[in-house]
């Protein structure tokens, strides 16, 4: 857990304080601290009340003599005031000057090396069909934690596995063999992926078409789905897939590559890569061996008709298979096998972090029950990041087939209302055509990340467009103006000739007054203190929507503070050195937080 300069200091005074006022030994892991409230004075208040049978004392006399002890022994303490139970302290300006040169002149948002090793698995797509928006959250989300993990002194690995065989991949394949003429991606200009797509929903209108027939000729409707001659034909290429069919696997390789050249692009544009790929046609052989070992243990068990299972009813789950009686694997076998396989790659590993609907949590909970009782002690290592769905308005965006919203589509309809937005405001005449459109896809992707990412990711949410590009609401195109903002005002600040990263230097060496900051700069100054906080609570809970939050909180109070404190126009240097100071803080650490997001910031806009 970070703990910030100023914690670092109250803790053991306050520990201190028990000590030499009470007699009393105050475990330090209960002590929390909160940001002072806006209708009191103050700056950190500390609750008194659960550690009032070890004063013995009072609420109001325990914060009382601690808050005299603090500001007679700790030197950021400038003064306090008790509101019933809680200890309100006032900072010292030159504390928060001091953190504002720091700000200014270091990455405050990139900690020490942990020395741990973690491996966070996001994407993890079929090869049958495009990606589509609830991957788009899977995507930001994933790959955000990664980098917040990164920020915060990881060594990350970011791998997905693609599900790259079964009798999805075999539809499309049939599909296309039959109804395809030959179409490939260059001769029908489309994506290679919503090719195979496309071939998909065909299979899945002949084989509604034939189920029709039979029920036409009297079969029941389960056996009409059984015995579709469109499914067992699917059926057939899978079973020949399995035995090593030289042309069903060269007609797979080549229709995948399709895909695999679709999906490479569609993560170039959302800006999310992989440092290794797993495909599901090399990871489904694996586990059977790890619970037949588990059997002969005795972890495991067999039943009359071969098939071997666990019981995990003492762990309030189900019994569950793992071998089938003709000795193939389960789903839940290949997942058993990977994550161990995994941890032998990767010795280090301390970490793993599955980034997978909500809908697959009892899987979860089962695997890692199953991995634990096998004796893994890296099993205690395993999280899955659960997350809801994402629903869009109807008729807000457009959906292929009417059920799934695609990424691509959703992606450069963002950008389109990026685009209609910029041109409105009317403010981009002197940007070149190439500039506008790099700044558009900025801006659309921005809109679409950082709404996805602002809410906890427990949460199903609703997914507004026109509310995402909104340049003076909660969203990353008004991050990334304030951003842009601030690097117009530093750069007429070092065009004038009175800013630099030197007068900086020169103004924070140079500083003998003790001025009282404004309340707006205060504002501004606390709330970039407690970003380091912030981000590495995010990385424990491996939720970016703390991060993204903090970061609206920074920008929203910069924006106070810039309407209403005069900066260029400031006659006092060092006053006007302090609020130059201020803002280039504010845009290093926005830039920093936004990173972690995913999300681009623009330098003009």
């Amino acid at each position: 857990m970070h703990q910030d300069r100023l914690q670092a200091r109250l803790v053991p005074a306050i520990v201190e304080a028990f000590r030499s006022l009470f007699g009393a030994a105050l475990p330090q892991d209960r002590l929390a601290f909160q940001t002072t409230r806006p209708e009191f004075e103050g700056d950190v208040t500390i609750n008194v009340f659960p550690f009032l049978k070890l004063s013995g004392k009072g609420p109001e006399q325990t914060a009382e003599a601690v808050g005299s002890h603090l500001q007679e022994h700790v030197v950021e303490v400038e003064r306090f005031n008790v509101i019933k139970g809680f200890l309100n302290l006032v900072i010292t300006e030159d504390y928060w000057s001091d953190f504002l040169v720091e700000a200014a002149q270091t990455d405050i948002l990139t900690f020490p090396p942990t020395g741990r090793e973690v491996m966070v698995e996001y994407s993890s797509p079929n090869t049958n069909k495009p990606l589509h928006l609830g991957h788009l959250r899977n995507n930001f989300l994933g790959h955000s934690v990664s980098r917040i993990l990164q920020a915060t002194g990881d060594r990350v690995l970011r791998v997905q596995v693609i599900n790259d065989r079964g009798i999805h991949i075999c539809k499309s394949m049939l599909a296309w063999r039959k109804f395809g003429n030959g179409e490939t991606p260059e001769s029908s200009g489309m994506k290679g992926d919503k090719l195979v797509g496309k071939y998909y929903v065909e299979f899945d209108k002949a084989y509604k078409a034939e189920v029709e027939d039979l029920l036409a000729k009297d079969r029941t409707k389960e056996d009409a789905e059984k015995e579709a001659p469109i499914l067992l034909e699917a059926q057939e290429m899978l079973r020949k897939w399995e035995e090593g069919d030289l042309e069903v696997r060269a007609l797979w390789e080549k229709m995948n590559g399709w895909v695999y050249a679709g999906f490479n692009a569609t993560y170039t544009r959302m800006g999310v890569e992989f440092d290794k790929l797993y495909y599901e046609s090399e990871t489904y052989v694996l586990g059977k061996q790890d619970v037949l070992e588990g059997l002969e243990k005795g972890t495991f068990y067999r039943k009359e008709d071969g098939s071997v299972w666990v019981d995990n009813t003492a762990e309030g789950l189900d019994e569950k298979v793992l071998l089938r009686r003709d000795g193939t694997s389960v789903y839940m076998t290949q997942d058993i096998g990977t994550a161990i396989q995994r941890f032998k790659e990767h010795p280090g590993l301390s970490r793993m972090i599955y980034v997978v609907g909500n809908e697959q949590d009892y899987h979860f909970k089962t695997l890692f029950t199953i991995l634990r009782k096998m004796g893994f002690p890296w099993a205690d290592g395993l999280y899955h990041l659960s997350y809801g769905m994402v629903d869009l308005p109807s008729g807000k965006m457009k959906s292929r087939e009417g059920t799934v919203v695609d990424a691509d589509d959703l992606m450069e309809e963002m950008v389109g209302e990026a685009r209609v937005t910029g041109e409105q405001l009317g403010k981009l005449d002197q940007f070149a055509a190439e500039e506008k459109a790099t700044l558009f896809e900025m801006i659309g992707l921005a809109a679409l990340k950082y709404f996805l990412l602002k809410v906890d990711p427990k949460k199903r949410m609703l997914f507004d467009p026109t509310a995402s590009i909104d340049l003076q609401g909660h969203t990353g195109p008004f991050i990334q103006y304030t951003h842009a903002r601030i690097r117009s005002l530093l750069r007429k600040a070092e065009e004038a000739g009175t800013w630099s990263r030197a007068h900086m230097r020169t103004w924070a060496h140079g500083r003998t007054d003790r001025r009282v900051l404004l309340p707006e700069e205060r504002a501004v100054i606390r709330l970039l203190h407690q970003f380091p906080a912030v981000l590495d609570e995010s990385a424990r809970c491996y939720d970016p929507s703390g991060l993204a939050d903090h970061a609206y909180e920074v920008v929203k109070a910069y924006n106070g503070f810039y309407q209403n404190v005069p900066i260029l126009k400031e006659e006092d240097t060092s006053k006007r050195a302090l609020r130059l100071t201020l803002s280039e803080a504010v845009a290093d650490a926005t830039r920093k937080a936004m990173w972690c997001l995913g999300i681009e910031v623009p330098d003009r806009m």
